[in-house]
């Protein structure tokens, strides 16, 4: 698989993963992580908190992107570009109404 594989997993435990090749969009899934940064190229970084993860704390009850709501199960790859923080709340059970907007 030439390393693509491994770079999922990577991105996967972080909270995130691209679903199609080629598309700037990363969908948001349960991270293995409490707290990551990347620090990016352009000097900036792109900061990934997961309030309350836990094996138990898997499922996301809300999310913040910069400090605003973010109603989305996906992100922009500009959004890392331009650096920032996203903030994932979670718990123990699925908030089957996070997520729904379009």
């Amino acid at each position: 698989d030439g390393g693509a594989l491994s770079a999922w997993y990577v991105l996967s435990a972080m909270g995130f993963f691209p679903v199609t090749v080629g598309k700037p969009i990363y969908d948001i899934g349960s991270p293995v992580f409490k707290r990551i940064q990347l620090s990016l190229s352009n000097g900036k970084k792109f900061t990934i908190i997961a309030s309350n993860a836990s094996a138990r704390n898997k499922y996301i009850q809300s999310a913040t992107m910069n400090g605003k709501p973010l109603n989305v199960p996906w992100f922009s790859h500009s959004d890392i570009v331009n650096g920032g923080t996203l903030v994932l709340n979670m718990g123990p059970l699925p908030n089957k109404s996070w997520g729904t907007e379009r």
